[in-house]
């Protein structure tokens, strides 16, 4: 589908719901479905992904993913990195992102990421974690966010440039800057959970609304 040129307003917003609710809703249950029975390879390629998509497109993110699956459990980084030429801008950090990742879930938790990620009480630590823990390297507030999302768990904002771009045109934050501290993003996170209110919007279906309306589709 072709980019987009609706303007961002509370109506269009509305509108474009309304046309893309059943697909959107459907995105969300696969995510769901992930978090319900997907096993612990699962967990580990969908954290994956989100490593890609960090300064990246989600396609390239996925095309990326693609690439290493047949040796995302075995390969050390000089084997990623070189599976990654051709399909990402960073082989070689985003495959030392991989495999110190991996290898320090292993050792730890045995790859039960939903175990570790079911033990968190409040919603705020399960991602500060995320974030925090030394030995996960490349993921911010908005991938951890994205990670979350994409294996089922609600109530996180993904504040990639489209989101800020729809938030910034619509007067509600002042620049489409990515926020680069917890207490910003939190702050941002908040203004977006206003929207739902402005819009009867469903706060997980406003994040796929609004990516929709700047990139024309409905990915990951």
């Amino acid at each position: 589908m072709k980019r987009e040129n609706t303007p961002i307003t509370i109506e269009n917003i509305v509108d474009t719901h309304k046309k893309r609710r059943g697909e959107i809703r459907q995105r969300l249950r696969e995510f769901s479905a992930i978090g319900k029975s997907g096993t612990d390879v699962n967990f580990l390629e969908e954290m994956v992904f989100c490593f890609f998509t960090g300064g990246c497109s989600a396609r390239m993110g996925l095309n990326s993913l693609e690439a290493i699956k047949p040796i995302l459990l075995t390969a050390d980084q000089p084997e990623l990195a070189n599976a990654l030429v051709g399909h990402h801008r960073y082989p070689n950090a985003r495959a030392n992102y991989v495999a110190t990742s991996r290898d320090f879930l292993r050792e730890q938790y045995g790859l039960k990421l939903r175990k570790k990620l079911q033990s968190f009480d409040c919603r705020l630590e399960r991602r500060d974690w995320l974030v925090r823990e030394k030995g996960i390297k490349g993921l911010g507030y908005k991938e951890a966010s994205h990670y979350l999302r994409n294996i089922g768990y609600k109530g996180y904002a993904i504040l990639d440039k489209h989101v800020l771009n729809c938030l910034t045109e619509l007067k509600i934050i002042d620049d489409p800057k990515p926020p680069n501290t917890r207490l910003r993003y939190l702050n941002t996170e908040d203004k977006l959970r206003k929207l739902t209110e402005l819009t009867g919007i469903d706060f997980d279906e406003l994040d796929l609304v609004l990516w929709s309306m700047k990139t024309g589709i409905i990915l990951k």
